[in-house]
């Protein structure tokens, strides 16, 4: 059963910042993967490192997200942040649905396109990538609305605390 506290736990943190991070290095080195994916498929003998780094950094980020996925349950989130607009509560609870849905289904996606070689994955590797950048921009936008503008501090209970 999910706990409510008050703020989220050192572990959590880590591992949030930790994917956030590996997604970024991912989203960064991950250009030419198309060029990597397509020699792979075909069986040519290039310097596969930087498609593996890749992969294997996605593989990476699954783990995390399932750890973390367990440690939500078993510790517990903050209560939502006081709100009189309901409708950013309800933005709130789909928004972080759909980025642990994508969070899995992402590197899914990726792994089902190198170690199957199904190519079609790669398609829908890309377009989920877009999917979740484009939710984390919002995700992010809203952390910095809510520090920033309502200055209620819900960011901080996502950074280590002194």
């Amino acid at each position: 059963m999910t706990k409510i506290r008050d703020n989220y736990s050192h572990i959590q943190i880590a591992l949030h910042w930790l994917i956030v991070l590996l997604f970024v290095f991912n989203y960064i080195f991950g250009d030419g993967m198309n060029r990597i994916f397509d020699a792979h498929m075909e069986g040519k003998d290039i310097a596969l490192w930087p498609g593996m780094t890749h992969v294997y950094v996605g593989v990476t980020m699954l783990v995390l997200v399932v750890i973390r996925l367990i440690v939500r349950r078993r510790m517990g989130v903050p209560a939502e942040a006081p709100n009189p607009r309901e409708w950013m509560t309800v933005a709130s609870t789909w928004t972080h649905r759909l980025l642990y849905v994508l969070m899995a289904f992402v590197p899914l996606a990726g792994m089902a396109a190198w170690f199957g070689g199904i190519d079609q994955f790669g398609e829908i590797h890309v377009l989920l990538m877009n999917a979740l950048l484009i939710v984390s921009g919002i995700h992010a936008a809203a952390a910095l609305y809510h520090h920033f503008i309502m200055k209620d501090g819900l960011l901080k209970r996502m950074w280590f605390k002194h």
